[in-house]
């Protein structure tokens, strides 16, 4: 028997390295590239480890477009959100999982159902809703529907929750504790960890927005640091300037890399906690 589970942890082991390396290549490729010169690139055998190391990709990416303007862009849109948009998850979320009121499981199999249209349906009278007022080549498209919640979050931190006993919430109602007393001293600080775990997961989907971006934005300086990429990727991929392209994404993917890789254990223990308390 041990004989047996040896050889299948070195099988399942074998085959986490394998996938592993197959995710990971492409960064080092890129991060490769983005140290090579130009002729580099092309070379055969491909070289792994640029020969000399080049970093002058890295100083032209913020002279050869707007590259801080859009980093800026980003930060705007995305903490602005998932500060403003997490209260109000939560605070909904409180709402579905402990408060009575008429309608409630409706309403939420209303919200469960949103998720199932596709954004190309609203996409067009959207974007003609925010044409009519205005906001079309500004930032608020971006912003203002997010501050409102976001459906995932609210069902996750529902279902969290749903797991809090009852008992805590009638006492603190005998004692004469208001509703939103109930929510900020007692209900937000016990889902805390799952609210941060779900921040960071909405904070990289924000960052890496791509689609709503290059619908609602035209001018240079109004631009997400994605729309950046790509307009160095559809400028320069012509003249074969790899290496600037992917010193630009490099950039672009540093914040997420250390998000990820500081706060990980807070994301795996969202999924553990969503699925287990549920």
């Amino acid at each position: 028997m041990k004989a047996r589970k040896r050889l299948t942890d070195t099988l399942i082991f074998l085959l986490l390295l394998s996938g592993a390396v197959f995710m990971i290549a492409p960064l080092l490729w890129m991060l490769s590239t983005s140290l090579k010169t130009r002729e580099a690139v092309f070379a055969l055998p491909p070289q792994w480890i640029p020969d000399p190391f080049v970093f002058v990709k890295y100083r032209e990416i913020w002279e050869k477009g707007p590259l801080l303007s859009g980093i800026r862009n980003s930060v705007i849109v995305s903490v602005t959100v998932t500060v403003v948009g997490a209260f109000t998850s939560s605070l909904a979320a409180f709402s579905f999982a402990k408060l009575r009121f008429p309608g409630k499981n409706a309403i939420f199999l209303m919200l469960l159902g949103s998720i199932m249209i596709p954004y190309p349906v609203i996409m067009i009278p959207q974007f003609l809703m925010f044409s009519h007022v205005g906001w079309v080549d500004t930032l608020l498209p971006l912003i203002v529907p997010g501050l409102f919640g976001n459906v995932l979050m609210i069902f996750f931190l529902r279902q969290y929750l749903v797991s809090v006993p009852e008992a805590i919430i009638e006492a603190a109602k005998i004692d004469g504790t208001s509703y939103f007393g109930l929510f900020s001293r007692i209900v937000f600080p016990l889902m805390s960890p799952a609210v941060a775990a779900q921040i960071i997961l909405w904070f990289m989907g924000l960052w890496n927005d791509y689609l709503a971006p290059i619908i609602y934005l035209n001018s240079p300086e109004k631009l997400t640091l994605q729309l950046v990429i790509a307009n160095f990727n559809a400028n320069y991929a012509i003249q074969t300037d790899y290496p600037l392209i992917m010193a630009a994404s490099v950039v672009a993917l540093l914040p997420m890399l250390i998000v990820f890789l500081i706060f990980q254990r807070r994301i795996i223990e969202s999924v553990v906690i969503s699925g287990v308390k549920g």
